[in-house]
């Protein structure tokens, strides 16, 4: 296995002869920043792969574990890790003993499984014979040195000649080379529970990246799901040691991908018409603004919005196939452009309606009939969609006929009986498929002609539902044109949210909004689930609903099928809009301020409240300081002195302090009013409509000390901080966990 042994210099002798094998931990190779990393499973995972790896299996190329709590899929035969939810290249998985590191490594990289073997079996050698300072070559060309137990260098010779032709054969730096993981330096996680309390659904903003280092969507959410886990174990550690919860789980939803493939070819086409001066920045715009434009386009708004909606369901119905226990509720979030993606789908989603049933601009198709609550205009609107469908019915009737009428029609009389044994009708019959044919013993030429058949008649069924749809659709926009011809002056309810809507008033906000300038009219697929609670991060929702011309939030509004509702913003965001005042504008309600994680203000918010107070305090001081010099001047005077013109000028002069003192004492009761407790009391009397179920709905960030010496600096940082934020981590644990009536720990700080 290795070459001959070298003695090196002699050290101490070591009197180590009791060899015990090394603990094999699990690692696997990802990119990070461009750079091959190697990171370690979980210690629960690795346990798991090492279990497995040493158990016996019937057929060891089908085993797979389930590792990052049931997100990544590992096949040990191939030693390859493969993601469950997104698609993502496949990557090599080892289990490792024996690592190196080199002065430029940031961390230990595992040798292969191989090399790891030959090591092991020399190390072995060397503690059962106590015979240390062993210079190993092998054939591959590294040279190890063995100087005892726990100095164990490596030698890479150089074979590359400098610029006077020699080679420096093994006279570059050693590698420090290491045995086994030590826990309490490599940072390897405890790992996952596999049990889930709640699932929320991630929705991305606009381009392929989402913050400042150009990370993917997936690795963003990667660092929330594990600024979340520490909280938990921080804010909710009784609950969990107790057993009551154990963790959420967090999915990203991605739709530009979709938007930008080949698919659609917009990028293609977008490359042709780009201008080639400032390419990076052109490149850029494409890749990210765009998408806003994108989304005010039908053609791709309707591309986007199919894309969320399969997405989410898709995700939905997976995780709950490999999670059959899940007994608990969705929530969704969506930063930028994907809060307002996330707020048009739930504003139209339909309390009840059909799983499979498209929703166009809020009304699913079968109830088109009860949109206008006027019986002499639904009349006039109804009666063309029922003309379609009575012809479709009519053509089907003819078309279709009895069983025994569609046999003899293609030839097929003689297999009538076989049908009906099997009570077979017509419509059973358009739903078989060429095995259930076959199973019923139909030859292969009948069975191609019933094949044809069924196609045919499929594919007019389909045609007929594009044309009834497409009719319905044009009589939806003749009812939306209709009022602006009759009526001089429009309903004060046209000008009210155009998703705020009551049963009797659906269509009218539907007609402003198909009319003016607002929302784009696509068809909106009903969601698998009702989510309990929509937070929505860094959200310019508040300024899209306004360019649309919505001028108020009824406080009767909330979302179908959700029931709360969130705006975290950070202070700086310069794409972050406030929700509250559009449905309270009379009203100047300060956003909550989201308490640090730590319990308590960052101290440069508290030095700027101490230093405002401490200039009050000063201000009232003086005032009183002054009012007492004069009261003592005017008894002196009054002692000494009987001139009426001196009394007059102290009387005016106590007048003037008097004037000062009431308003001083104003500003302190108008303080009072202002300070944090009592404005807690009166704000959480306030109801801030139906949004959030009367509860806040605006929360915004406290900035960090740095971020408040120059805003504009970080302004773009600050749209993109809502990954790694742990107070944004906290809330939304926070209000999730109150859905299930948990608490957080009371933290003493």
């Amino acid at each position: 296995m290795a070459g001959p042994l070298v003695p090196a210099n002699p050290m101490m002798p070591y009197t180590y002869n009791v060899y015990e094998p090394v603990q094999p931990h699990w690692f696997y190779c990802k990119q990070v920043e461009s750079k091959i990393v190697w990171l370690p499973f979980s210690i629960l995972d690795s346990i798991r792969l090492e279990e497995t790896f040493n158990s016996v299996q019937p057929d060891p190329e089908s085993v797979i574990v389930c590792t990052d709590g049931g997100r990544y899929d590992v096949q040990l035969y191939d030693r390859t890790r493969t993601s469950v939810y997104w698609e993502e290249d496949p990557t090599e998985v080892r289990r490792c003993t024996w690592f190196y590191k080199g002065d430029t490594d940031s961390r230990f990289i595992p040798y292969s499984e191989d090399f790891s073997e030959k090591l092991e079996a020399e190390y072995k050698k060397a503690v059962t014979t106590n015979q240390w300072h062993r210079r190993l070559e092998f054939p591959s060309g590294e040279t190890i040195v063995m100087h005892n137990p726990k100095v164990i260098v490596q030698f890479q010779p150089s074979a590359v000649a400098d610029e006077w032709g020699t080679t420096q054969d093994g006279q570059t730096r050693p590698r420090v080379v290491k045995r086994g993981v030590d826990d309490d330096h490599d940072e390897v996680p405890d790992g996952e529970m596999p049990q889930v309390d709640h699932l929320v659904f991630m929705v991305h903003g606009i381009g392929p990246v989402c913050d400042l280092r150009f990370r993917s969507m997936v690795e963003c959410v990667d660092d929330f799901r594990s600024v979340s886990l520490k909280l938990l174990n921080s804010h909710f550690r009784k609950a969990r040691d107790d057993h009551v919860i154990s963790r959420v789980e967090f999915l990203p939803v991605h739709w530009h991908t979709a938007l930008h493939g080949d698919a659609t070819g917009v990028d293609r086409r977008i490359k042709k018409i780009t201008l080639p001066s400032t390419g990076r920045l052109r490149h850029f715009t494409n890749e990210t603004l765009l998408d806003v434009l994108f989304y005010n386009s039908p053609t791709y708004c309707q591309t986007i919005m199919d894309t969320v909606a399969f997405e989410m369901n898709r995700l939905h119905t997976l995780f709950m196939q490999r999670n059959p226990d899940f007994k608990g509720r969705v929530s969704v979030a969506g930063h930028s452009l994907g809060s307002l993606i996330l707020f048009d789908l739930l504003s139209n989603q339909k309390i009840g309606s059909p799983i499979s049933a498209p929703i166009f601009n809020g009304n699913s198709a079968p109830n088109v009939k009860q949109v206008n609550s006027a019986p002499e205009v639904q009349a006039a609107e109804v009666s063309p969609v029922a003309a379609v469908e009575e012809e479709a019915k009519e053509e089907e009737e003819e078309e279709t006929g009895s069983l025994s009428s569609v046999l003899e029609a293609i030839g097929l009389s003689e297999y009538l009986s076989i049908f009906e044994n099997e009570k077979i009708d017509v419509e059973s019959l358009l739903l078989c498929t060429v095995d259930d044919l076959k199973e019923m013993s139909i030859p292969l030429g009948p069975r191609k002609k019933l094949a044809n058949f069924i196609k045919e008649k499929s594919a007019k069924q389909a045609a007929r539902k594009a044309l009834k749809e497409k009719s319905v659709e044009k009589e939806e926009l003749k009812q939306t044109q209709a009022p602006v011809q009759t009526e001089p002056t429009p309903d004060p309810a046209i000008n009210k949210l155009p998703v705020g809507r009551t049963m009797s008033s659906i269509h009218v906000d539907y007609n402003y909004f198909e009319i003016g300038t607002g929302q784009v009219s696509v068809i909106y697929h009903a969601l698998d689930f009702e989510p309990v609670s929509f937070f929505a991060l860094g959200s310019p929702i508040g300024m899209f609903l306004t360019v649309r011309g919505v001028e108020k939030i009824e406080e009767s509004y909330q979302l179908p099928t959700c029931k709360g509702f969130f705006n975290i913003y950070h202070p700086l965001d310069p794409v972050a809009y406030r929700i509250e005042p559009m449905i309270l504008p009379d009203i100047d309600l300060e956003p909550v301020l989201v308490p640090h994680h730590k319990g308590r203000k960052r101290l440069h918010l508290e030095l700027k409240e101490s230093l405002s107070r401490m200039g009050s305090d000063l201000k009232q001081g003086f005032i009183s300081s002054l009012k007492s010099a004069w009261q003592t001047l005017n008894e002196f005077a009054r002692a000494h002195t009987s001139s009426v013109q001196l009394h007059e000028q102290l009387a005016m002069v106590a007048n003037q302090i008097k004037a000062e003192e009431e308003m001083q004492r104003g500003e302190e009761e108008s303080k009072m009013l202002e300070s944090p407790e009592p404005q807690k009391e009166e704000e959480s009397r306030i109801k801030v409509g139906l949004l959030n179920g009367g509860n806040r709905i605006d929360y915004v960030l406290q900035e960090k000390p740095i971020e408040s010496f120059n805003e504009y600096l970080f302004a773009l940082q600050s749209h993109l901080c809502y990954w790694e934020s742990e107070d944004t981590a906290l809330l939304l644990l926070k209000e999730i966990y109150k859905s299930m009536n948990i608490q957080p720990d009371q933290l003493l700080h």
